[in-house]
């Protein structure tokens, strides 16, 4: 029990900006960490949709709300997955070989297509919020930080690592693959129960970040952390278009 309380702080302190009464780091739990990534998910997804509750009840104009709501999905990881984003779109639009592909990915200067492609999503977003009905099922932002998640959880613990990754040397046990397909296919589920039709915006985030984990998995021939929170990004995109165009 002691070294699950260790993972799920080290968890929360790692993935998520909003204070941890526990400062804890246990090197014994870290192969247990990623078992509470959906939980951090389920904690970030419901502060989000009272976010969007609360605007609503606020009457706020739709582009401060929209303005707000974008921001949130950023801010309280601590720009950790838009980091992840800015590294993997400038590696793999460099269109150079594996190896300079993967320097770009650990260089720590920002490049012109990383700029480029961080206006577009900080844009995408924002417009996309600021087109939602009024009337849209907000509490389906509970469930997009969940599917996502339970994604990055699944693929960090299923592909094959490059040996520069930090989860290179974590031992992934087989059943942790059942714990997170069970946990995706149970927020799956939840959306469309609570949310009927806006449960397609939590299928919406799954495909876009199984899009997205292709391409920076193909283009750089394993997984790590920023090409996660690549997809990650990608995938809440889209599932932010899907609940804004239906």
């Amino acid at each position: 029990m002691k070294k699950l309380l260790h993972a799920f702080a080290m968890c929360q302190s790692m993935f998520c900006a909003l204070p941890c009464p526990w400062k804890l780091w246990d090197e014994n739990a870290r192969g247990k960490m990623l078992l509470f990534l959906p939980l951090v998910g389920l904690e970030l997804g419901f502060l989000w949709a009272g976010l969007a509750w609360l605007c609503g009840k606020l009457c706020l104009p739709p582009l401060v709300r929209a303005l707000l709501l974008s921001a949130y999905s950023y801010a309280v990881t601590g720009f950790l997955h838009l980091d992840g984003f800015l590294d993997v779109t400038d590696a793999v639009k460099s269109c150079r070989d594996l190896p300079r592909r993967r320097e770009i990915l650990k260089d720590s200067h920002v490049g012109a297509f990383a700029v480029i492609g961080c206006v577009l999503l900080l844009l995408s977003q924002f417009a996309l919020f600021a087109s939602a009905l009024e009337t849209a099922n907000f509490w389906i932002l509970l469930f997009i930080p969940v599917v996502s998640r339970c994604c990055s959880a699944l693929a960090v613990t299923a592909l094959r690592p490059m040996s520069t990754s930090q989860y290179a040397a974590l031992k992934k046990p087989l059943s942790h693959i059942w714990v997170f397909s069970l946990l995706l296919l149970a927020a799956l589920a939840g959306s469309f129960l609570l949310c009927g039709k806006y449960g397609f915006a939590s299928v919406g985030c799954l495909v876009g970040y199984g899009l997205a984990l292709c391409r920076g998995y193909r283009s750089l021939g394993g997984m790590n952390g920023d090409i996660s929170g690549y997809a990650l990004t990608v995938g809440e995109l889209c599932a932010v278009a899907v609940y804004a165009l239906l």
